[in-house]
């Protein structure tokens, strides 16, 4: 249907992660184990830290929030991409892409200020343990999760409103595996101007407020563990912040990676690969890189595992 010299679309077609027809059925084997991995890792720490009384720490319980973003920022990409590797034509409705794009925003702010909250929390940890548990107390810890929440919403509303008032002409064929708000708005014959400027905005604010949190939080930690008079205490206090910062700088350096480099070097492709990283790479790693590393994770796990052996 068309209104003027515009259409009304009522479906976009998602280009795919690739053209080459041979690769969809390796991809998809490829894709739906990450993702059932996924789903195992994130729901199995989840469920973890709500059941092992030694891991209710505030540490653990933003983890567990950690591994549910996770949880569904995957869910929200894997099983369209899925499903699209399998089928002829790679249609999603107008409200589902919107709504799959909202959920996007959302939970990349998500998970982009919870690491800040992280780093915060290892910051109280080191530099105030005598007063660690009172700082971070349930009460304060919900408040920052609920903040964190409140963020996100707002965000990704604004975003889709505008998104919202985009119009498309000849074609409605996204050049990407998932609804985007980039690719969308290559697609759209609107003026885009706004659109770009609320995007960068909502970037600039989300990641310099989450990496300047982060930034500050290390220094104050650093200076603490110097201060530490033996190398086994700084050893073992600098443990704690690995994990953390291991995560920090897969997730922000792909961010970093997609929107600051020069405009020369864009490629779709590229933003395409950057894309599988971050949406479904780096939450089936990052329950890896927690359980592997964490004594207190391993030691909970394998008494778990020993409980249900023993009952079968």
């Amino acid at each position: 249907m068309e209104e003027g010299n515009h259409s009304v679309v009522n479906e976009f077609v998602l280009s795919g992660l690739t053209d080459r027809m041979e690769l969809h059925v390796p991809l998809f084997g490829l894709f739906l184990l990450i993702y059932v991995i996924t789903i195992v890792w994130n729901g199995g720490m989840v469920l973890l830290i709500m059941t092992d009384l030694r891991l209710h720490t505030p540490m653990y319980f933003f983890l567990s929030k950690l591994s549910f973003c996770d949880l569904c920022y995957s869910t929200i990409i894997a099983p369209k991409m899925l499903q699209d590797f399998l089928a002829e034509k790679k249609t999603i409705s107008y409200i589902a892409c919107y709504v799959q794009m909202y959920f996007v925003i959302f939970f990349q702010d998500f998970e982009c200020l919870l690491l800040a909250v992280m780093a915060y929390d290892r910051y109280v940890a080191i530099c105030n343990p005598l007063g660690y548990m009172v700082t971070m107390s349930r009460q304060r810890c919900n408040q920052l999760v609920a903040g964190v929440y409140a963020v996100g919403l707002v965000d990704s509303t604004i975003n889709i409103c505008f998104s919202l008032q985009l119009s498309f002409c000849s074609s409605n064929v996204i050049n990407h595996f998932f609804c985007d708000t980039p690719p969308l708005l290559a697609l759209s014959c609107s003026d885009t101007h706004i659109n770009e400027i609320v995007t960068f905005a909502s970037i600039c604010y989300t990641v310099v407020i989450s990496v300047m949190t982060i930034l500050i939080s290390y220094v104050f930690i650093v200076f603490a563990i110097l201060q530490i008079r033996s190398s086994k205490g700084r050893r073992k206090a600098f443990s704690t912040c690995t994990c953390h910062l291991t995560a920090v700088v897969m997730f922000h350096g792909t961010l970093l990676f997609m929107y600051l480099r020069p405009t020369s070097s864009y490629s779709m492709d590229t933003d395409k690969i950057t894309s599988v990283f971050y949406t479904l790479v780096i939450p089936v790693l990052n329950p890896l890189i927690y359980s592997l590393r964490n004594r207190e994770v391993k030691d909970a796990l394998r008494k778990t595992i020993n409980k249900l052996l023993s009952n079968c």
